[in-house]
């Protein structure tokens, strides 16, 4: 709980910043949200660790192969950094380039989800 107070403090008081900045200087504004964000995802990186530490045990205990939980990590990670950036770019007020990157963001997610899509149509056609 203490660190999504802190996250939200930090949030806060970074826009709150960027209000006051970004009548005089746009671009230090954006600049500011970005580190903002950077520090905020830094800050969350022991929590994404566990995360991926207890996929990883819960995937070994189940007999699951690192074929199957890769690609779902990837596709989570992939999701993460597009709606940051996507996020960023409408901030600027590039809305057609903040588009550009949540297509690629999907195509991206949906190739690292291919080996996974590989592994469920061999089960399938071992059932078959």
């Amino acid at each position: 709980m203490s660190g999504v107070v802190k996250i939200a403090a930090a949030a806060v008081a970074a826009a709150l910043c960027a209000v006051v900045v970004r009548r005089q200087s746009p671009e230090i504004a954006l600049a500011l949200g970005i580190g903002a964000c950077a520090l905020i995802v830094l800050s969350c990186s022991e929590a994404l660790e566990a995360a991926v530490g207890l996929a990883d045990k819960l995937a070994q205990a189940g007999g699951l192969s690192a074929q199957v939980v890769e690609p779902v990590m990837k596709t989570a990670g992939i999701a993460i950094v597009t709606r940051l950036a996507s996020d960023f770019c409408k901030d600027a007020k590039e809305g057609g380039l903040a588009s550009a990157v949540e297509l690629g963001g999907t195509a991206l997610a949906l190739a690292a989800a291919l080996p996974l899509m590989t592994a469920v149509l061999d089960v399938l056609a071992r059932l078959l």
